[in-house]
């Protein structure tokens, strides 16, 4: 998870520097966020066996399955906050159209990698690291 989320984190940061709306970086990250998920899982099992892991490490283990949440959520309104101002978009000649929607995927891009480099360093403090 951690080695995931670093990936997506340092794929989204030099893509979004050089402007450039990467569609690996989206493989990438979901990748990362299967990975966040299986290990909530694997922690939702070992506790329902029993097996206690304090407050600390439970907030640890969920934390970035809810950052990854809200993070999906703000991005959901990327396109929206790229939109305002803007009346009717089908009025709008081709390279305005591309050039806001280069704008919509640059933001979303911005903010998933946010969310991943908050997991990571989540991910670091969690194991005694930072």
């Amino acid at each position: 998870m951690l080695g995931l989320n670093a990936l997506a984190a340092a794929w989204g940061g030099i893509a979004w520097s050089r402007r450039d709306p990467s569609v690996w970086f989206w493989y990438v990250l979901r990748a990362a966020q299967a990975a966040v998920v299986v290990q909530a899982v694997i922690g939702g099992v070992l506790l329902a066996r029993g097996r206690d892991a304090g407050g600390l490490h439970l907030f640890y283990g969920l934390t970035p399955l809810f950052v990854s949440m809200v993070a999906e959520g703000a991005r959901v309104n990327a396109a929206q906050w790229e939109l305002e101002g803007v009346e009717d978009v089908e009025e709008l000649d081709r390279r305005e159209q591309v050039l806001i929607a280069r704008r919509v995927v640059l933001r979303e891009m911005a903010i998933m990698t946010v969310g991943a480099l908050m997991i990571v360093t989540l991910s670091l403090r969690a194991a005694g690291i930072f």
